[in-house]
């Protein structure tokens, strides 16, 4: 289960990742000169500030005027007026450098990542020694730990760096060396061309970030020494470097806190790791990966590119035509979400927590009309819900600071939050004040959207204790901004106003605009939270007056439309979209991730809805593709889905420049959107499971939409929702067996397409039919079911 080659990384997107959540390094590998690219998950621009709109109220009626009138050009002209500051961006930490002693002339050349171990290797020869490398960020121990060894004693002389594209400072403590410096006060988004983009304050005054690196080193044989240039060894045998870095951010708080005492941090940090031996740290980290890695296990059928062949090569010349390479993206996914996202650390942003950029595209921030909400996707499926815990914190700290946005930029009750959010959690409109365009800055569902994330961990495990004390709550504040966000038409249905559909405007005669009213992802959105309160409501027998209130106004809802080609529309009017190939498809979040249309629920809206991505097309960015994936899994079109899999697996190069049309993955299996961008790495994974296991009509559908070529293969530890995990075979493209899990006693129901047999620890057990197909049994919490064709 590896990303591997035969030659250093060139590019960035050729480098390999690893992480704990909180670290993050890129391992270039490479041989006289390494580089190894740092981040720190706290580390970002700027600090808290009043980013809400005074004026915002006053004008929202205005726009709401020029909506009604269709005066759509005034209305967006108007919506510019609504808007707060850019979010501050994601920054690089800086790189470890180490130089070589022992020239550039190599051979017998590997580098490799195990995603099964979490580590990252490169070996070489020179002059008839081998020299190998070992990296990997240990989540218990804290630290990124570098091992290098040569094949012969005393061969082995090195020097070890660090610096920044930040300002820093130097300095070199006992065997330790140290560099500390403070973060920019302003980063302006890549796409703002102004004269000075990053802005720094006083070193002494800022109130922005410090932050500190701390690099030690242990090494067995020869001599080290430490000065101003670094860490030096010379004439060893093994040297085992150990990294740590912090900031000065107080989660507590969501600011800098002169309190941290930040060489007392990563001392402390490389002091408890330096004083244990290697084997000890490295079984610790091994022992942690594989709990969470080792949960799922997947096979689609025997691999058919050899077995040494570099990755990059390997997509170029098989993509999803070797499933092997298909489970290697799936399992990659589910890495990089252990990698990049632990309970205690921020979310993963738009690339992670790897950016080498200090203005990084789109500032590597929270982008919330799609992107971050696509890097959890699989965290419930694919057995990860510890990872889920930095999102689910994220969103209460937006729900408090979004909760005085929505009071003062709308005289709203509730909490909101809109396009782009950052560590310090804006939640107000973006667009500088005027500059963005409302296509995508005003939008401000972003709260609504994220909390089928709190649902989901719930309907996943069943927590009632989470239900009523972390998830309702928060459900329930943004379903009462939505109850004074909507409005009613002439025809006294309830609708949105202005609304946009993320990113993509819409066309009358030769004028295009951004905002109008009652658009379908709007209202998909809002009628999904007005739904999950109404249940948690039921299930926590709290709020029935509230709950009414809802049911009634979701019953008011401007009904979605189908549009005069058959397709589910995307705005209220039947208006045409400026590109119908458009890498959003934003009208179809009540399919996936949603369960708003069904084909049970809502034949009709289903079947237009899977019109409308016909006419979308089977092209797109990376992380686009990655959600269309998850969308045809739910029109159980698996051929279809394993198409886009095959499109997905299309070699970018590593200097392409952003590309809104096309896209597909690096040569280290990072999603180019191009550039690159996490998401689709997620929605790839998370697609992947939904064509093997749903669970979002109230029952477990075994094999939904298998894709031919997967004629044999298993899986094991996907989860369902009801608590339930699900390992599965399958022969000649249909199911042979099934184990079941559960983790609470209840009816299990199972969409049964063929005759089965159910047993528990060999015992028959019973079932009954109970509708659309589906049979239940009586599940104890914590025994095995399984369910087997006859």
């Amino acid at each position: 289960m590896n990303i591997q080659f035969h030659s250093p990384a060139v590019y960035w997107t050729e480098a390999l990742p690893v992480g704990n959540g909180k670290l993050g390094a890129m391992v270039f590998g490479g041989v006289e000169k390494e580089r190894i690219a740092l981040n720190e998950d706290t580390l970002w621009s700027g600090y808290p500030s009043d980013w809400n709109n005074l004026g915002a109220k006053e004008v929202l009626l205005k726009v709401r005027e020029q909506i009604a009138q269709g005066k759509y050009e005034e209305a967006d002209r108007l919506c510019k007026e609504m808007m707060g500051p850019f979010t501050q961006s994601y920054l690089p930490f800086g790189d470890l450098h180490l130089v070589m002693d022992h020239g550039n002339v190599y051979g017998q050349y590997r580098r490799k990542l195990d995603l099964s171990a979490g580590i990252a290797t490169v070996d070489y020869s020179v002059g008839g020694v081998q020299y190998s490398r070992e990296i990997f960020a240990s989540y218990p121990d804290q630290a990124i730990i570098v091992r290098l060894q040569s094949s012969k004693a005393g061969q082995l002389s090195f020097r070890a760096q660090l610096d920044s594209p930040l300002r820093f400072t130097s300095s070199y403590e006992s065997e330790h060396y140290v560099i500390s410096g403070h973060a920019p006060e302003y980063v302006s988004p890549s796409y703002h061309h102004i004269e000075d983009p990053v802005r720094y304050g006083d070193s002494e005054t800022t109130q922005a970030l410090k932050f500190q690196g701390r690099l030690a080193a242990v090494h067995e044989g020869g001599t080290m020494k430490v000065d101003a240039d670094g860490l030096h060894v010379i004439g060893a045998t093994s040297a085992i470097l150990y990294f740590n870095a912090s900031t000065s951010f107080d989660p507590s708080i969501g600011a800098s806190s002169s309190e941290l005492n930040l060489k007392q941090i990563t001392t402390d940090a490389i002091h408890a790791v330096s004083g244990k031996p290697y084997e000890v740290i490295r079984n610790r980290h091994l022992d942690d990966h594989n709990k969470l890695f080792g949960r799922v296990a997947l096979s689609l059928g025997e691999s058919i590119a050899p077995s040494d062949m570099p990755t990059d090569r390997r997509i170029a010349e098989f993509g999803s035509s070797d499933p092997g390479l298909v489970e290697l993206l799936f399992h990659y996914g589910r890495y990089l979400l252990i990698a990049s996202s632990r309970p205690g650390t921020q979310p993963a942003n738009l690339q992670g927590i790897w950016n080498e950029e200090t203005r990084a595209p789109w500032s590597s921030n929270y982008t919330l009309n799609i992107n971050a909400e696509m890097n959890y996707w699989p965290a419930e499926s694919c057995n990860m819900a510890e990872m889920h815990e930095p999102l689910i914190d994220f969103i209460g700290r937006l729900a408090r600071n979004g909760k005085k946005t929505a009071e003062t930029n709308y005289g709203a009750r509730g909490w909101v939050a809109h396009h782009n959010s950052d560590l310090w959690a804006q939640t107000a409109p973006v667009g500088d004040f005027g500059i963005g365009d409302p296509v995508w800055a005003f939008w401000p569902m972003g709260g609504t959207w994220l909390t089928q994330h709190l649902w989901e961990h719930y309907a996943f495990s069943g927590d009632e204790v989470f239900l009523r004390e972390t998830a309702y709550p928060i459900m329930k504040e943004a379903a009462l901004f939505c109850l004074d966000w909507l409005i009613e038409d002439k025809d006294a249905h309830f609708i949105t106003s202005p609304s946009t559909s993320p990113e993509q405007k819409f066309v009358i005669g030769d004028k295009h605009y951004a905002v109008s009213e009652a658009s379908t992802m709007d209202l998909s959105l809002i009628g999904e939270c007005f739904e999950n309160c109404i249940q948690a409501a039921e299930q926590l027998k709290i709020d029935e007056d509230f709950a009414k209130t809802l049911l009634e106004t979701k019953q008011r809802l401007l009904p979605l439309q189908i549009g005069k080609e058959g397709q589910l529309q995307e705005w209220s009017q039947d208006f045409e979209g400026e590109d119908v190939h458009h890498r959003h498809v934003s009208h179809l979040v009540g399919v996936y991730p949603g369960r708003l249309i069904t084909e049970h629920s809502a034949p009709d809206l289903f079947q237009a809805a899977k019109t409308s991505l016909e006419i979308r097309g089977d092209g797109g960015t990376g992380w686009s593709l990655g959600w269309k994936i998850g969308l045809w899994a739910r029109f159980k079109d698996g051929n279809r889905a394993e198409r886009l899999i095959s499109n997905l697996l299309t070699l970018i190069k590593g200097d392409e420049p952003i590309n809104h049309d096309r896209g597909g993955v690096y040569a280290n299996l990072f999603d180019a959107h191009p550039p690159f961008q996490i998401d689709g790495n997620f929605a790839a994974t998370a697609g992947i499971a939904e064509l093997l296991l749903q669970s979002h009509q109230g029952y477990l559908e075994l094999l939904p939409a298998l894709p031919d070529a997967w004629k044999d293969g298993f899986v094991k530890g996907l989860r369902g929702r009801g608590g339930y995990e699900v390992d599965m075979e399958w022969k000649g493209g249909a199911l042979s067996k099934a184990e079941i899990a559960a983790s609470k006693t209840q009816t299990c129901k199972v969409l049964a397409r063929q005759n089965v047999r159910i047993t528990q620890d060999g015992e028959v057990i019973t079932y009954s039919q109970v509708g659309n197909g589906c049979i239940g049994f009586h599940a104890e919490s914590g025994k095995r079911y399984v369910v087997s064709t006859v």
